[in-house]
């Protein structure tokens, strides 16, 4: 089992760090003695974020307050790691963002910030930090996609389709840098504790098999430390990915929409 402690005295950036998945990730980077620069919108919560694991673990951290719907937002993020003269050996790409309902009737605009936040910033900060990485032959980028990217889902559209792309993006980059001793690894959770469901509008009653967000972190740091590609958390996830790779691909989609239909469809 890969150590956690592997990126001691080096920095991570972890986006989406105030709640969920991202803050976990964070916790447990922070806890192997990673310094840490965390970005999300919230300000405040960055502020608090930053004080209890200063506290706790005893590490450096910076912060900085960034929108990555806002197609400057890598960027600046960029900008501020340079300025501050953090090299950034750990990228994770954690933010992220979904949708729930029919495709016919959601907001277009929401639906195009699902591609900008889960693809077109992951494209930017990784193309903005991985060719330091190559030159110092040493770094790690994770990639949080999902189960989702097994499959198309039906009332989540814009998202199965935006985590297929990380999912692809992560392993096809993986080959390309592994030469250079740059490691990228998607990670691959089922339904997570955290605020995504309910800002995505997905009914309480369809969600089942809900992992903590400390373990989805876990799995995905040791994946990442022991060179795998893609990680899926949760034995039953795994085994649903799986039998999916061997079901045809209408049928999946097709139980996937009985799964995720909304209640007040027949």
């Amino acid at each position: 089992m890969a150590d956690l402690d592997c990126w001691r005295g080096k920095w991570a950036l972890v986006t989406g760090a105030s709640s969920g998945i991202g803050r976990a990730l964070a916790g447990e980077l922070a806890a192997g003695g990673t310094h840490l620069v965390l970005t999300a919108r919230r300000k405040q919560r960055l502020a608090k974020l930053r004080r209890e694991f200063h506290s706790k673990y005893g590490v450096q951290i910076e912060a900085v307050a960034a929108d990555l719907t806002d197609p400057d937002a890598p960027q600046e993020i960029f900008a501020f790691t340079e300025q501050r003269g953090v090299t950034v050996d750990v990228l994770v790409n954690n933010a992220g963002v979904g949708s729930y309902g029919e495709f016919r009737n959601s907001d277009v605009e929401r639906e195009l910030n699902i591609v900008q936040l889960n693809c077109s910033a992951v494209i930017h900060l990784t193309r903005l930090y991985v060719p330091g990485m190559v030159k110092r032959r040493s770094g790690g980028i994770l990639i949080v996609s999902s189960t989702a990217a097994f499959q198309g889902v039906p009332y989540m559209a814009t998202y199965g389709a935006s985590k297929a792309f990380d999912l692809l993006f992560a392993e096809a980059l993986a080959r390309e840098v592994e030469g250079y001793g740059v490691r990228v690894c998607a990670l691959c959770p089922g339904p997570t504790t955290s605020e995504f469901g309910k800002v995505a509008g997905v009914p309480e009653e369809i969600v089942v098999g809900v992992e903590s967000a400390e373990h989805v972190a876990r799995v995905g740091l040791r994946g990442l430390a022991a060179g795998e590609h893609s990680v899926v958390s949760g034995f039953t996830n795994w085994v649903g990915v799986e039998l999916q790779r061997i079901a045809p691909r209408r049928l999946v989609t097709s139980a996937a929409e009985m799964l995720l239909r909304p209640p007040h469809r027949g």
